[in-house]
């Protein structure tokens, strides 16, 4: 049976960042405010946050620019590989545009051709995807739910403080947050347990604003150490993911050094980048020919990589977020094209997926459902009709259609 989405989707907030206008405010705003430190935060030095330590958790994070690291400590991270051909699947950010995953994933399921991925890692509104999919096509349409809802205005909550000037953000993060409790409960944590015991990894990317350093956390890792606040922890851990800087308020997350508390913020991984496959130390690596044969990567980009043409007024706020959205855009191309050349030189299989068509959006509207719809059905029938994967990424703009 094909979908519908046309379905009475029960009235759920979609949780995903916001998008290029408030993005331009923040940057503002954030230069405004960056020296502004909460008083009752404890300072701590870079060599401390270095040796910092979730108290009660061992090994369960790590930096994305970490050196390699020793087997002992690679072990609880390495995928159990039970067939000759490991997956891996990376979800982006892109904020509205994760709709064009779940369409990916929500096709996949009905042609019966979806793996069962040994890793998955999801990063900014990908983080908020990936455990659904890593839990399997049984959660399909949660992620409808989540990502085709009409209520998606709810998350606009305004931090009327100074309009943000005078506080950590634009928006007070509370609907966001409710999302998240709401989506992620004991229940998932549980199943995602079991699906690490049995060798599968699932990771989410944040970056630690204090260090500018992107954080890869274990969630599986977490979820099986059957600690109380294991629970608290993962919400946490995607709720900062997802938690565009400047927009929603950076997430503290408590660590311990030295026998001393001390608070990190961690916001969005997007900053860092806006997706995850390997660290750093392989990328760069000159010669792994061997090292990744018959790994396969699958990589969902829930934004369009070819450049999109649309007049920017001149003024101020419109030329940052499109200044911003080029950002996004060049970070994406340069990620893609290390992981690319990575892949070519060590035998890897690569597919590409993203938005392959300009879709109209309007900033001042940016959970806008029929732009969610269109980039979801996008993402959908490319998937049924076999032309969604590329096995380069591709830039080029889409031909220009004279009027």
């Amino acid at each position: 049976m094909k979908l519908s989405i046309r379905e009475d989707y029960p009235r759920k907030l979609v949780s995903i960042p916001l998008r290029v206008l408030i993005v331009s405010v923040s940057i503002f705003v954030t230069a405004i405010s960056s020296s502004c430190v909460p008083a009752d935060r404890p300072k701590y030095s870079a060599s401390e946050a270095e040796r910092a330590q979730i108290s009660g958790f061992e090994n369960i994070r790590a930096h994305v620019d970490d050196p390699r690291p020793s087997a002992e400590a690679y072990d609880p991270w390495r995928p159990v590989v039970m067939k000759g051909r490991p997956t891996m699947l990376a979800i982006s950010g892109g904020g509205a545009g994760g709709a064009f995953a779940v369409g990916i994933v929500s096709a996949w399921s009905e042609l019966g051709t979806r793996p069962t991925f040994e890793v998955v890692t999801g990063v900014s509104t990908g983080a908020l995807i990936a455990p659904l999919v890593f839990l399997g096509p049984e959660y399909d349409h949660q992620l409808r739910r989540l990502y085709l809802s009409d209520e998606t205005s709810g998350l606009i909550d305004i931090e009327w403080k100074g309009a943000g000037i005078f506080s950590p953000s634009l928006l007070q993060g509370s609907a966001l947050r409710d999302t998240v409790e709401e989506n992620i409960t004991s229940e998932i944590l549980h199943r995602i347990a079991r699906e690490h015991r049995v060798g599968r990894r699932l990771l989410v990317m944040t970056t630690n604003i204090d260090t500018q350093r992107a954080v890869i956390w274990n969630i599986g890792a977490i979820a099986n150490s059957d600690r109380s606040d294991a629970l608290p922890l993962v919400r946490r851990i995607l709720l900062a993911s997802a938690s565009v800087p400047g927009i929603f308020p950076p997430v503290a997350i408590k660590t311990t050094v030295d026998g001393k508390d001390i608070e990190e913020l961690h916001s969005d991984g997007g900053s860092s980048a806006q997706f995850f496959t390997l660290p750093e130390h392989l990328l760069v690596a000159g010669n792994n020919r061997a090292r990744g044969q018959n790994l396969h990567i699958y990589v969902i980009v829930n934004n369009a990589l070819m450049p999109e043409f649309s007049m920017a007024r001149a003024r101020a706020l419109p030329i940052m977020g499109r200044a911003y959205g080029i950002l996004l855009k060049s970070q994406t191309k340069q990620g893609l094209i290390a992981l690319y050349n990575f892949a070519q030189r060590s035998r890897i299989d690569l597919d590409i997926a993203s938005i392959d068509a300009q879709v109209p959006y309007s900033m001042a509207d940016p959970f806008n459902a029929s732009y969610m719809r269109s980039v979801y059905l996008i993402g959908y029938r490319n998937t049924l009709n076999q032309r969604l994967w590329s096995k380069r990424p591709i830039f080029a703009p889409p031909p220009i259609i004279k009027q």
